[in-house]
């Protein structure tokens, strides 16, 4: 895996780590100021954020690791799993938010202030992440990082859980203080939706679900001169760090040295259509299978 691609990976997440502790710092100050819960909600969510930049800077450089005797196939896994572990710091931040939220539903007891101060800090908190998850997202599509998109996702949820946010200021202030606790749980929602998303993404990948449609390595095989069958084709990983392996049948009065060849052009085609980092072609004479 390229050197060059995980020294880009590690600028993104150090910008992005910078903006969201900057973030964190205005909405807990704002937060704890003016006593609403959903504001320091806020700043929890976004403290995953940057929470999320530093596990994904350590794992990050591990991925960027060559193949050696232990792992034969690299250390990419690694990066998927930094993405599903953001899933584990989300969830925790899920069930604060609720607990707290509930609690506040059914005391009664707090009495949240919505100042212009607050809502300038959401407002511009807002902006901020939608500037962020942009950056992030694309940088990660190009990259084919799974943590810098896994990232992306739970800062997008920082722009809808800031609006939500915000209307639920507006709803304190025209004097309904619970609909601060009501829009926490909203937030928590988000979160938990957020969550989802990066499990859908990322598991697939771990449990090496089926990276490519067997039908198109077969037909892109099968369409190599020299090749008169096409069987047991696998494939796993992901985008950038696909691994294919096959089996073709060419004609048994082929010479090894023809075969080979016939192999080489099957694996040169098929890395090329599908972007594989690997492809792997075993060899048989047409008949004994």
């Amino acid at each position: 895996m390229s050197r060059t691609r995980h020294g880009e990976i590690r600028r993104v997440l150090i910008l992005t780590l910078l903006a969201n502790l900057a973030v964190v710092a205005a909405k807990a100050t704002a937060g704890f100021m003016t006593g609403t819960l959903s504001v320091v909600a806020e700043s929890a969510h976004s403290s995953v954020d940057a929470l999320n930049n530093v596990i994904g800077l350590a794992l990050s450089r591990v991925a960027a690791r060559a193949p050696d005797e232990d792992h034969p196939y690299g250390h990419a896994k690694f990066e998927t799993l930094g993405g599903l572990t953001v899933v584990v710091f989300l969830s925790i931040t899920v069930y604060e938010l609720a607990r707290s939220a509930i609690h506040r539903l059914v005391t009664g007891t707090a009495r949240p202030h919505a100042t212009p101060v607050v809502f300038s800090v959401m407002a511009v908190s807002a902006v901020v992440s939608f500037f962020i998850s942009r950056y992030e997202r694309n940088k990660g599509r190009a990259l084919a990082s799974d943590i810098l998109v896994a990232d992306a996702a739970h800062t997008q949820s920082d722009i809808y859980a800031s609006l939500a946010v915000i209307v639920g200021l507006l709803f304190v202030a025209l004097g309904y203080p619970r609909a601060d606790a009501v829009f926490t749980l909203l937030v928590a929602i988000v979160i938990a939706r957020a969550s989802w998303r990066i499990i859908r993404a990322t598991v697939p990948v771990l449990v090496d679900e089926r990276a490519v449609d067997a039908s198109k390595i077969q037909r892109l095989a099968q369409a190599t001169p020299g090749v008169e069958a096409v069987y047991d084709v696998r494939s796993r990983g992901r985008r950038g760090e696909v691994f294919a392996e096959l089996t073709i049948a060419v004609d048994p009065g082929l010479g090894v040295g023809e075969a080979h060849v016939i192999a080489d052009a099957v694996e040169q085609r098929i890395s090329r259509e599908i972007h594989a980092r690997e492809v792997v072609v075993h060899v048989e004479p047409l008949g004994e299978r």
